[in-house]
């Protein structure tokens, strides 16, 4: 899009006749301008992101970067100038990175911020919604940095939540209010409303969150009250004057506690049946009856005398009291297990007859036990669902294996610690739990039993490592005696040739191979490792030990090749190519049998500066080369001064010639001499360069003067044509000879030029002489070519780099897009920029001041170029 900022303009020169600025602008083209260019174009962006990015990535000034960055804001965008800049402009890099940080953490605190809606919407969507989840997601909401959007409905959902735990709360209180109240004996009336409000609790939403034992103690309460009123109803109906109950039910039920609600309350209402029932049951009574008057008669007994405890019985009831007390304490701070251990003490330990109020506290003290032992059940069967739901949410967690694994180890334990206070869980339940469990830890029991496999496969690795070494020994031991032993191939590198019958090269790498393959194997269980590491050291000693033997005879025979090294004379013809044959045997040595790398090093160290030094005592001889390089110099120093000095006069074409005749002798010359030495020939090349380039651009200024001039002219004659098109559209008297006369004052153009422009004259002529229908036809025809010409006129300032103008920068830009895909679909090369003009020139149009002076820039820039 902004490929015309970026090209490396032509240089431009001043149009003939026209003053030079003496000002300090730089031309069109160079750096200051390009930058200019580009600033101005950055500050006009306006939050164009795509144009901002193309501008950043084809600038090649940093302040115009850094000013286009500030209109990038869109993640890709963002992406892409990052990944453009990252190595090449750390100002804009680091503002990207900064922005894209700043645009990820957004992203994921929302992401964050959804999944706390998520998991509040899934509690909100539970039927035994607890408190404890409710905590939780407070928890993780209070880290989350949300969006006021994502705040809002997440403050909808929590108070749905909260009013779900209140309408829980308020249903509890209202179940154990009604108890308390059905505990009371109310009336029939009472109990009716009572029993209405208790199926009205029952068809609640949140009846999910009552405790069974609750609603258990209520059925059973209300089922005891409704049978104690009803046979009281029943005998008032039916019998109301009926002979009152005996005396000993009467007592008995005086002395039985008074927590057996719904016994007594059945026991009390007995005799209401007694005095309506059949005969048979009639007679049982009165039977009863004469049996208590018969004992009225008896003589009463005399007196039992009162029962004094021993002193054995008082310290046994007194340790026994104890632990009742310590029950009653442990009852009131809350700790049920220790009260539980206390009354099985209680329940092992013999004492004696306990009193009255002894037994009542006892009997208190279990009846807390056992109401205590019914809500820690309860509250024992909540916290095991809620691990449950903990332990089925682990896999949408997404945590670690190790972690994992941790998490479902805490949830067991704390399962085990359920068991022990709460008491046993019920089957299925627990079934659940195990369930859930099992399919929590199935990822991380695979990953172990990955992990544990990878194990074994190491240790099998290693120990297939130890046994190719031990096979490497082996198959080294027959090599060496099929060889006939060591001792000949130390007989050979003695000698000095390759030792042929032993393989060390490849004994090398193997030994080097089996270290690396060792030093990457994983983790070995611990009961392997040692023994595998003692195996594997073992075998490579052994193998080692010839191998070592070997590379101390390798050392000696380099150590020998130095000497042969130093002892060549560096003046004989001979020597290059001994020293040649020399460090080949090296390689081939080194091929042959590696050392070690340090050893190795150090060798070739030596060898190479022996070798350096034979090349440094013949370098001294080469030395008298250099007189006749520097005559040599001499002689194109003197061609450089001559085509320096060089003068010339006449007018441009003797000129010219001279300048062309001067430059192809200066080359004859040059080639003529020979090789410089080479700390000058850089210089040298520069100076002759400069030379020529200058008598160069002296004959390049003067073609450019007559092209200018020729410009000129040529501008001249197609000023003479427009105005005589717009005096042909204007309909005033149109002289022929006049204009023709007029057209011969102007100076001559070359024949292309004179023979497009005299074409297009002699036409507007010729329709001015036809008649009025032939001007009309040469006017419309004008009118019509108007748009042409414009679209030819932006098309060859976008060829020539020149300005159009703001009014024209959106048709500027789509006709680059259709010149770029033009040029790359015909693949030939344009034409060049005077014979697009000459075309221009070619075609009737009428135009206007604005246009006219695009063309008068467009015959500056072509009259610049001298094309």
């Amino acid at each position: 899009m902004f490929e015309f900022l970026f090209k490396q303009q032509a240089s431009q020169a001043s149009v003939a006749g026209q003053p030079s600025s003496g000002g300090s602008h730089a031309p069109l083209g160079t750096p200051a301008e390009r930058r200019s260019a580009q600033a101005e174009l950055a500050r006009n962006l306006a939050g164009d992101e795509s144009a901002a990015v193309e501008l950043i990535l084809n600038s090649e000034f940093a302040d115009v970067r850094l000013a286009a960055a500030e209109h990038v804001v869109s993640q890709p965008a963002l992406e892409k100038v990052q990944q453009a800049m990252r190595n090449s402009d750390r100002r804009v890099a680091k503002l990207v990175q900064g922005r894209l940080d700043a645009i990820r953490h957004v992203q994921a605190e929302q992401k964050q911020a959804q999944a706390c809606i998520a998991l509040a919407q899934r509690l909100f969507a539970d039927e035994k919604l607890t408190p404890n989840l409710v905590a939780d997601l407070d928890r993780q909401w209070k880290v989350v940095d949300a969006a006021p959007s994502a705040a809002a409905e997440f403050a909808h959902v929590r108070n749905a939540l909260a009013e779900r735990l209140e309408a829980q709360v308020s249903l509890q209180r209202a179940m154990i209010d009604a108890l308390a109240a059905l505990r009371r004996h109310p009336g029939a009336e009472e109990l009716e409303r009572l029993a209405s409000e208790h199926e009205a609790h029952l068809a609640s939403p949140e009846r999910a969150s009552l405790p069974r034992h609750l609603l258990n103690d209520f059925d059973a309460a209300l089922a005891a009250e409704r049978a104690a009123q009803r046979p009281a109803a029943n005998a008032g109906a039916v019998a109301p004057a009926a002979m009152p109950a005996p005396a000993a039910p009467v007592a008995a039920e005086t002395e039985r506690p008074a927590g057996n609600a719904r016994a007594g309350a059945m026991e009390h209402a007995a005799p209401g049946p007694v005095a309506i029932t059949p005969a048979p049951f009639h007679g049982a009574a009165v039977t009863h009856a004469d049996g208590q008057d018969a004992a009225a008669l008896r003589p009463p007994r005399p007196p039992k005398e009162k029962h004094k405890p021993s002193p054995a019985e008082q310290e046994a009831n007194r340790h026994f009291m104890d632990l009742v007390e310590a029950m009653e304490a442990a009852l009131a701070q809350g700790q049920l297990h220790i009260a539980a251990e206390h009354d099985k003490a209680l329940k092992d330990s013999k004492t004696g007859r306990l009193s009255p109020a002894q037994a009542e506290r006892l009997a208190h003290a279990r009846a807390d036990l056992k109401r205590l032992g019914d809500w820690a059940r309860w509250g024992g069967n909540v916290s095991r669902e809620e691990l449950v739901h903990a332990v089925e949410s682990l896999p949408a967690e997404g945590l670690g294996m190790s972690e994992l694994a941790k998490k479902v180890g805490s949830m067991r334990e704390r399962w085990k610690g359920l068991d022990g206070v709460s008491g046993a869980a019920p089957k299925s339940l627990w079934e659940k739990f195990d369930a859930a469990c099992t399919a929590a830890y199935a990822p991380a029991a695979a990953h172990f039993k990955h992990l544990a496999d990878e194990r074994h496969a190491n240790a099998a690795k290693a120990q297939q490592l130890v046994d190719e070494a031990y096979a490497l020994i082996a198959r080294d031991m027959a090599q060496l005696e099929a060889a006939g032993g060591a001792q000949v191939d130390r007989e050979e590198s003695a000698s000095g040739n390759l030792p042929h019958t032993h393989d060390w090269r490849t004994l090398a790498s193997s030994t080097q191979r089996l270290r690396q393959a060792w030093s990457r194997l994983g983790t070995i269980d611990r009961k392997d490792k040692k023994r595998l590491d003692a195996a594997f050291s073992k075998a490579m000693d052994a193998l080692m030990a010839p191998l070592d033997s070997q590379r101390k005879i390798e050392v000696a025979r380099r150590e020998q090749l130095i000497e042969e090294v130093g002892k060549l004379n560096p003046l004989d013809r001979h020597t290059i190519d001994t020293l040649r044959r020399l460090q080949e045997s090296w390689q081939g040595h080194a091929r042959a049998l590696p050392l070690e790398r340090k050893t190795e090093q150090a060798l070739w160290q030596k060898f190479r500066a022996a070798c350096d030094q034979i090349f440094a005592r013949r370098k001294e001889h080469a030395h008298a080369a250099d007189h006749e390089r520097k005559a040599h110099l001499h002689a194109r120093e003197a061609i450089c001064a001559g085509l320096e000095g060089a003068s010339f006069e006449g007018d441009d074409k003797s000129v010219l010639a001279a300048i062309g005749k001067a430059l192809k002798d200066a080359a004859a010359a040059w080639h003529a001499s020979g090789v410089v030495p080479r700390a000058s020939e850089q210089k040298i090349d520069q100076r002759y360069r400069a030379a020529v380039g200058a008598l160069q651009s002296q004959a390049d200024a003067i073609r450019k003067r007559a092209g200018a001039a020729q410009a000129n002219a040529l501008r001249e004659k197609l000023r003479l044509v427009q105005a005589l098109e717009n005096a042909l559209v204007e309909a005033g008297d149109i002289d022929s000879a006049d204009w023709d006369k007029r057209w011969q004052a102007l100076a001559a153009l070359p024949a292309e030029q004179e023979r497009t422009l005299r074409i297009r004259f002699d036409a507007a002529l010729k329709a001015a002489g036809e008649g009025a229908s032939a001007r009309a036809a040469y006017a419309g025809q004008l009118e019509t070519n108007r748009q042409r010409l414009l679209s030819e006129v932006l098309r060859l300032e976008i060829v020539a780099g020149i300005d159009s103008g703001a009014e024209f920068a959106k048709d500027r830009l789509k006709m680059q897009v259709e010149v770029l895909q033009s040029s790359l679909k015909s693949g030939q090369k344009p034409a060049s920029h005077a014979a697009q003009f000459l075309a221009l020139c070619a075609m009737p149009a009428l135009v206007d001041a604005r246009t006219a002076s695009r063309i008068e820039q467009l015959f500056r820039k072509t009259g610049a170029e001298g094309k």
